[in-house]
């Protein structure tokens, strides 16, 4: 028999074993506000009853750890990702698998995440080095330690949108729902819980490690898309509008007429060789978003 929250959390989490890290999380977390939630309201109708009798029907109105579990994983298996995984390669041609990146959502998807995550990175590492310098700096003053509180709590917010984009924009399953806290608890505790957890800090380290890593994704992105793009649009102004593709010094074109369709080939290659380098950096990422802002 189940007698605490903290004994249920521990065998849900061991019937999800080999599920999501992710999904765990969530379920894990709806699991403990909601036995919080149920218990102290009854434990306020019925204040001479002890506890472990209370959390029973609970218990058997919610559902045990192991149906629950198989809840979880059969509407994990019905939700259709944004951007569907990369279909298995059939056998084919060289040319057929590298162009075939061209149709894939979840590499132009990747690709998008690294040209925005240079305005995400910004905003996050701005708002550490603005909010975060005051917060410290109020820290002598008792009104600091609340400052504090709210600055990692917004760290916390923007972790679980950052977490959002990624599942969009990656398709990488990361958490839906913020980290529950007893609402019942005194504003000390809460305090003590959000600076004593590893996950703040390991999210503000992402965060702030955003900043470095969106400008590199980005200057990336845009030197390799202009390249391509600049193979493929120019040989075809030079075609229709005759503009030159690289004009000489006193007019007339530097490439000739017969390197054109070589470079549209080339602009063509590029851009494949961009997308499957965009979607290697997004399964990379991903991989080390879920290390970072998931919770062991």
């Amino acid at each position: 028999m189940i007698k605490t929250i903290k004994e249920y959390l521990n065998e849900l989490k061991a019937a999800m074993t080999g599920s999501d890290p992710a999904l765990i999380q969530d379920a894990v977390s709806d699991a403990e506000e909601h036995f919080t939630n149920a218990l102290s309201g009854a434990t306020a109708a019925f204040p001479d009853q002890p506890s472990e009798e209370i959390l029973q029907p609970i218990i058997e109105k919610y559902g045990s750890p192991d149906e629950i579990a198989s809840a979880y994983k059969t509407i994990e298996s019905r939700m259709n990702p944004v951007f569907p995984p990369s279909r298995p390669r059939k056998p084919g041609s060289f040319p057929a698998k590298f162009f075939s990146i061209l149709g894939e959502a979840r590499a132009w998807g990747a690709f998008f995440y690294m040209f925005l995550s240079v305005l995400t990175g910004l905003i996050y590492g701005f708002w550490i080095f603005l909010a975060g310098s005051a917060a410290a700096m109020t820290l002598v003053l008792i009104i600091g330690i609340p400052i504090a509180g709210l600055f990692l709590l917004a760290i916390r917010g923007m972790g679980l949108i950052e977490g959002r984009i990624i599942e969009a924009l990656l398709g990488v399953r990361m958490p839906r729902k913020p980290i529950f806290v007893d609402r019942d608890l005194k504003w000390t505790a809460k305090l003590k819980l959000l600076f004593t957890d590893v996950q703040t800090w390991r999210t503000l380290l992402y965060l702030f490690l955003q900043m470095p890593l969106g400008v590199i994704y980005c200057f990336l992105s845009l030197i390799l898309l202009t390249a391509s793009l600049t193979g493929l649009i120019g040989p075809i102004l030079r075609i229709i509008l005759h503009l030159p593709f690289w004009e000489i010094k006193g007019g007339g074109d530097a490439v000739s007429v017969w390197w054109l369709p070589l470079i549209f080939l080339a602009g063509l290659m590029l851009l494949g060789a961009t997308l499957h380098l965009a979607k290697w950096v997004g399964r990379v990422h991903g991989r080390y978003a879920k290390a970072m802002l998931v919770r062991k």
